[in-house]
């Protein structure tokens, strides 16, 4: 909340030196001094300017330092050929063409140079560039890009609310536009996805746990939504979070972190051992002959070994062994020897 005043503060400053500026700066013109609405024409045109500044800084924020680096220089280098080009006007007589002919000139190569430096610095291949950018983001806040399903899961928010997830969560434009699409879907499935994904995003802005950032970036040149996360979390340096499988192999291969709430969940489950004794309802039959299936309180799926005469019952089961599967764990056990006894009688 301190930092929110604090910018507020900031731009009303802003607003205040500009305008009051103008307001000085147009007084002392020695042309407008014969015109008593000029001071307050010029009050009117720093407002003008601090709104042009607050503008600019929207579209900046959201841009990768690399493309403003590189926008830079290209923006300087422009300038510079403009004004060597400009020394050949120079000797003109005429003064009003001369400067004309410079601003054209200062206008057509700084905005070559801005365009062509923003686009042409992603093909540099600086060696400690990525170590630079992991250093900033260490010396601000960690980028972490959601994506489509880890939105629509909906535990992201309540992993935020507890204060585990910090940083700074980015929102692609194009997930957004995804979740709309999956929103206004005719299946009424996906449709309650979709809006929930909506919802969830909404939950997240008004928690105020962690900054969520909307990033406008697109990749016009690539289709799936998963090639621009990976493409985005790229130029970005940041990690994706996320509970596709396939996105998260996708992404590791290229050197991006992954975290992966399912991976999460796995992890925080309670930890069972071989030889342990756990009382279970046995609630339907298993993929082989005899076995029955029982769950624990988190959802985890235990097979327990001639159990199917017991189904509908509660049972003492010991683990034998535990599997560890990219959808889970999974438990196997068997009948306590008291009720396999009771079974063979």
């Amino acid at each position: 909340m301190g930092l929110r005043w604090a910018w507020l503060v900031l731009k009303i400053l802003l607003f205040v030196v500009c305008s009051v500026g103008g307001y000085f700066i147009a007084d002392q013109m020695e042309g407008l001094k014969h015109f008593s609405w000029a001071p307050w024409a010029g009050l009117m045109v720093g407002i003008f300017f601090a709104l042009l500044a607050l503008s600019v800084e929207k579209i900046i924020k959201h841009l990768p330092l690399k493309i403003i680096f590189g926008g830079t220089i290209g923006l300087v280098s422009g300038l510079f050929v403009a004004k060597l080009i400009g020394f050949g006007f120079a000797g003109l007589q005429n003064n009003t063409l001369s400067v004309s002919i410079y601003v054209v000139l200062t206008c057509i190569f700084g905005y070559i140079g801005m365009v062509l430096g923003s686009i042409k610095i992603e093909e540099i291949r600086i060696p400690n560039w990525s170590w630079l950018m992991r250093g900033m983001n260490r010396s601000n806040q960690v980028i972490k890009i959601l994506d489509t399903s880890v939105i629509i899961d909906g535990r992201i928010a309540d992993i935020v609310e507890t204060g585990f997830m910090g940083g700074v969560l980015v929102i692609p434009e194009f997930v957004l536009q995804e979740l709309q699409h999956i929103a206004d879907s005719p299946d009424p499935t996906r449709r309650v996805r979709g809006r929930r994904g909506l919802d969830i995003i909404k939950r997240l802005q008004q928690e105020n746990m962690v900054e969520i950032r909307i990033d406008r970036q697109d990749f016009d040149n690539l289709n799936e939504v998963d090639a621009k996360l990976v493409a985005l979390a790229l130029r970005l340096n940041a990690k994706i979070v996320t509970n596709d499988y396939n996105l998260s192999k996708v992404a590791e291969v290229q050197g991006i972190r992954v975290l992966n709430i399912n991976q999460l969940a796995n992890a925080l489950k309670p930890v069972v051992l071989p030889g342990e004794i756990l009382r279970l309802q046995i609630l339907k039959e298993g993929k082989e002959h005899g076995q029955g299936i029982a769950y624990l309180e988190d959802g985890t799926m235990v097979v327990v070994e001639n159990a199917s005469r017991h189904l509908g019952k509660e049972v003492d089961v010991s683990v034998t062994s535990i599997l560890q599967t990219t959808a889970g764990r999974l438990i196997f056990t068997t009948l306590k020897d008291g009720d396999h006894s009771r079974q063979q009688h």
